[in-house]
């Protein structure tokens, strides 16, 4: 190994291409290999060092509920009324792309934070940018933006994402001010053809009861709603009892939350 090579490619961050290097200078095989062959290798390293880089700071990113969901390990039992081709439809995210929405519903604890987490962990490895938040917080967040006058700072964090995931969605019915807020941040991605991906419990008939003003709330349904895919998860929940819970068991130990 010319090891002024290496200490060039570490001198210019490129570290997983100076571990491929020196990994085929120890293999007596790498060198029945072709120069270009060996490149290539050394080349791949250091793109597949840096997607997972991206990958990683992304998620990150995306404050996730659940930053370990995804799609490969969703449970199809019979009893969610959730089909796996349903799921695989909308795996390559070209929903996201072409600004299409997505409706997570159904009861407490049957893995709708799962599921809303997966695709935007899913999301993140093809390299969009997502943002999650809690409808509740979120809607204090804005109001409390709009006191402190950072409401436009706030507004351009939740408009800039390609997929904002909004979970909790319809946990109390929301005052004037919540609603025009909420209508606020719809209105914005919506005109920018960027997808929203929400769970709630009520199923979507009843999301006009969710609104103070019914003006408003024809406005946001008709924008979330009109192009949405939609997931309606049934089936017991999926929380685990206290009693099923071992005696020293965290938070941790949960094994899918709303």
């Amino acid at each position: 190994m010319n090891y002024q090579t290496a200490e060039q490619l570490t001198a210019m961050k490129l570290n997983a291409m100076r571990v491929e290097y020196a990994r085929q200078d120890e293999l007596p095989a790498s060198q029945a290999l072709s120069f270009d062959d060996r490149l290539g290798m050394i080349v791949t390293a250091q793109f597949n060092a840096r997607t997972k880089a991206k990958t990683n700071r992304l998620i990150r990113m995306a404050h996730l509920r659940e930053p370990t969901a995804c799609l490969e390990n969703i449970d199809y039992d019979t009893s969610r009324k959730l089909k796996k081709s349903d799921v695989a439809r909308l795996s390559d995210c070209q929903w996201v792309t072409n600004g299409n929405n997505l409706i997570i519903t159904g009861a407490t604890g049957v893995g709708k934070t799962y599921l809303l987490s997966a695709f935007g962990r899913e999301a993140c490895t093809r390299g969009l940018t997502v943002r999650c938040y809690r409808v509740p917080r979120l809607l204090t967040d804005m109001s409390i933006a709009r006191g402190d006058g950072s409401y436009n700072k706030l507004m351009q964090d939740l408009v800039k994402p390609t997929l904002l995931l909004l979970d909790d969605f319809g946990m109390k019915q929301l005052d004037l001010g919540m609603t025009q807020d909420f209508l606020e941040v719809i209105e914005e991605r919506y005109h920018r053809h960027k997808s929203v991906a929400i769970s709630a419990q009520l199923p979507v008939k009843n999301w006009v009861s969710v609104f103070k003003d019914q003006t408003i709330a024809d406005a946001v349904l008709d924008r979330i709603v009109r192009n949405a895919y939609r997931f309606d998860l049934k089936g017991p929940s999926r929380r685990p009892t206290i009693e099923h819970r071992p005696a020293d068991a965290g938070d941790d130990n949960m094994a899918t939350s709303e």
